[in-house]
């Protein structure tokens, strides 16, 4: 049968416990008339997943495979139509369902769910072989990334997606773009469509080689959040001709509208898609004063995430990878759980991705 790997409940408060990983089997899947069945060959971590192991995420569950980010080629479909043409094809999964194209939020009764590790969904990426709706893959053509780079890039991609381009509704090449918390999956997945759009982009990290690197990626520059006073201090590098952020994508929460009220311009647009800091923000009277727009943001629309995958494609984007390991078929418990542990300590620049049966294997990308 084939193997998964899942978490086992043991005693524990949330927030205190931590459930250890569990090697586990799983029925072989045979795809329905419209499904097609997937070869994994990678998959990749989201804070979600570590969420899930402190039990700080709803609906976590023990039978699930963890995961909702993965990659992997399709070995048998179902009979229709829909499915046929993706037999020998490289895809990735849509991390997540229940969301066809609305641009207020997910339409189904049921609501959205995320794969791995939820009793919402029973779907997860961490395993050998899936069956998934055909219309819930989208190709990543030869060539176009690694196995470790398109297991990396769905649900960050759609997040970052979501934020830049639907909520802040500032996708405009000059404007000035500040992405908080530079070195997580989804802070630079913005910063890359940012430049690729013509933005002007600063970000902040309280680590001076994480702001060196999102230079490289094409940040204009960037400050540290430790430093007092650092919002005066990153004013001082905006260009003459445009002196303040005309939006903000953040994923820390904390005083970021306070922050805000100082960087943006009168009507700015701050996108939060997380709040690692504490989970929840205050709204000042000042921010009501310059109209201050703080739009949440969870993931995306299916129709969200083909239309991320296009300029992916179009513009030849690659998400960053920190760091990948080896499972050995699933079986390498310890070299996954340092993956959570990069994770925890806030050590990733970039992805962190588990090999399940690819071709890379070459560790550490950066």
């Amino acid at each position: 049968m084939p193997k998964a790997i899942a978490i086992r409940q043991v005693p524990g408060k949330p927030g205190e416990v931590y459930y250890p990983l569990s090697l586990i089997t799983v029925p072989t899947p045979t795809p329905t008339e419209t499904q097609v069945l997937i070869r994994l060959s990678a998959a990749a971590l989201n804070h979600r997943d570590l969420f899930i192991r402190q039990h700080l995420y709803p609906g976590t569950t023990f039978s699930v495979p963890l995961l909702a980010d993965g990659v992997g080629t399709v070995i048998a479909t179902g009979s229709s139509s829909l499915a046929q043409p993706w037999l020998g094809k490289r895809v990735v999964l849509n991390p997540g369902h229940g969301w066809k194209d609305s641009p207020e939020g997910p339409e189904s009764a049921n609501g959205y769910s995320i794969l791995g590790g939820t009793k919402f969904n029973a779907l997860g990426t961490l395993q050998e072989v899936c069956c998934v709706e055909a219309a819930q893959v989208e190709e990543v053509e030869e060539g176009l990334m690694s196995d470790a780079e398109a297991a990396a890039l769905p649900l960050c991609g759609l997040t970052a997606w979501r934020a830049l381009v639907v909520k802040s509704g500032n996708c405009v090449a000059g404007r000035n773009l500040l992405v908080t918390g530079i070195g997580g999956g989804v802070a630079l997945m913005v910063l890359k469509f940012a430049v690729a759009m013509g933005m002007n982009v600063w970000v902040t990290s309280g680590e001076e080689g994480k702001l060196e690197w999102a230079r490289e990626l094409g940040a204009k520059g960037g400050v540290s959040y430790k430093e007092v006073g650092w919002e005066k201090k990153l004013l001082g590098l905006l260009p003459a001709e445009r002196r303040n952020f005309d939006a903000i994508i953040d994923g820390a929460g904390g005083d970021v509208v306070d922050k805000g009220v100082r960087l943006l311009k009168t009507g700015g647009v701050i996108a939060s898609y997380g709040m690692t800091i504490a989970p929840k923000v205050s709204y000042s009277m000042s921010a009501v004063l310059k109209s201050i727009d703080f739009k949440g943001c969870t993931m995306g629309s299916r129709k969200e995430f083909g239309e991320m995958m296009a300029f992916v494609r179009e513009h030849g984007i690659k998400p960053v990878v920190s760091r990948v390991v080896m499972s050995g078929g699933l079986e390498d418990l310890g070299a996954i759980d340092g993956l959570f542990e990069d994770m925890r300590l806030g050590k990733q620049f970039g992805k962190l991705v588990i090999e399940i049966c690819g071709d890379e294997g070459k560790g550490s990308k950066l």
